[in-house]
């Protein structure tokens, strides 16, 4: 529209006139764009009480625009009725451009543009993809779409489920189970029953063996929950595993073979808890990385949670080849316990009734029935009086260093 502008014809127009003069008409004017005309009348012109009223047509298709002009009102020369009536005009424009008939000559006016763009000024000359400077590759490529952030979701304080299968060795089957991990509760669904077939708190899992589609965690004092993808999906796997690093101060259990010195010794002590609490330097047993405040969670494919400590220690010795499955402690060597507030305390002794009794045979149930009857303390086992607190691998008690 740009070349078709000159003096008088415009979007808006202004119209001024005198005292007396005849009201404005549009229809005296004849063109295809003043869309809007504003009349302004002065009053009392060329004196100190000189005035102005305004009055404003527009076509039928240009809708409404603002400020709104008062009935019957005269503007005093000011800057007010300045500001006013400059406001008046910017709004006409902007409605004008909303109208129907606007809107089809600007889209005419913008496609006569494109084409003699194209009609003057595109060749017919073929670039050569292929180029000599490959570096500068002038074909047309597809732009990477910018990938979001991988994993996000796996940030999610509620929440996430995974299709899993869990078997079930009691009757020799494989349940198809949810797992749920979220930042408070893991859990096995059953997606038949919808029965919770296992749960414990994300706090309490201590750390994990897992493969492609396989993964067992490991939670509290070493018990164990095995369940494998669906249909193989090695990706689920994964995302597991990240979730778990996310919101657990668990970690990848490491597998060892451990050898024994010209003693039969290993080089370790291991507490009844299966806590790693001394390492002969230098020894086989730290050639292969075992370190204090490691946990034992498997012997020769035997969970740890399962054996009592003379069976423990038993296994230890007397095996010809001793393979384990351990937790690393964390960075500052301090080992991997669960959330179980219960559970610290019994393995600590801080309570006084507690303090000789094998953490493995005690249980929040004897508790209470002994609380029931009226006992103030739970009766200790014969044997547990005889077992030390931490017992080297080769069955010597570990002597407490001053």
């Amino acid at each position: 529209l740009l070349r078709k502008r000159h003096i008088g014809n415009d979007i808006v127009t202004i119209v001024f006139q005198e005292p007396g003069a005849q009201p404005f008409s549009p229809k005296n004017i004849r063109s295809h764009f003043q869309h809007v005309f504003v009349v302004v009348r002065v009053h009392n012109p060329c004196t100190d009480s000189v005035c102005y009223s305004v009055a404003v047509t527009r076509s039928r298709d240009v809708p409404g625009f603002g400020p709104p002009i008062p009935k019957s009102f005269t503007f005093p020369k000011s800057t007010v009725f300045r500001d006013f009536l400059l406001a008046k005009v910017i709004n006409a424009e902007n409605a004008a451009h909303k109208s129907e008939k606007f809107l089809a000559m600007a889209t005419r006016t913008h496609q006569e543009y494109l084409k003699d763009l194209a009609e003057k000024n595109v060749t017919n000359t073929s670039i050569d993809s292929s180029g000599k400077f490959p570096f500068i590759s002038l074909a047309s490529k597809k732009k990477e779409k910018a990938k979001p952030y991988s994993w996000a979701e796996l940030y999610s304080t509620g929440a996430i489920v995974w299709s899993v299968q869990v078997e079930d060795f009691s009757n020799a089957l494989e349940i198809d189970c949810l797992l749920c991990v979220s930042n408070e509760i893991l859990a096995l669904i059953d997606q038949e029953t919808k029965s919770v077939l296992f749960n414990c708190s994300s706090r309490d899992i201590i750390g994990w063996t897992s493969n492609n589609t396989t993964i067992k965690m490991f939670y509290e004092r070493g018990d164990s929950v095995f369940v494998r993808s669906y249909s193989h999906n090695t990706d689920d796997i994964k995302e597991i595993v990240k979730r778990l690093e996310i919101i657990t101060k668990g970690c990848e259990t490491v597998e060892m073979t451990l050898r024994r010195n010209g003693l039969g010794q290993l080089g370790f002590h291991v507490n009844y808890e299966g806590i790693v609490a001394e390492v002969e330097p230098y020894g086989y047993a730290w050639q292969a990385g075992l370190r204090q405040g490691s946990r034992l969670v498997e012997i020769c494919k035997v969970a740890v949670a399962t054996l009592s400590h003379e069976q423990m220690i038993d296994l230890l010795r007397t095996s010809v080849t001793v393979k384990v499955v351990i937790i690393p402690p964390h960075d500052d060597g301090i080992p991997r316990r669960n959330n179980n507030k219960w559970q610290r305390n019994a393995a600590k002794g801080e309570a006084a009734g507690l303090r000789q009794v094998p953490s493995q045979l005690q249980s929040p149930v004897s508790s209470r029935v002994s609380s029931v009857k009226g006992d103030s303390k739970i009766q200790t086992p014969e044997r547990s009086a005889n077992i030390p607190r931490s017992i080297s691998s080769d069955g010597r008690p570990l002597e407490n260093k001053r």
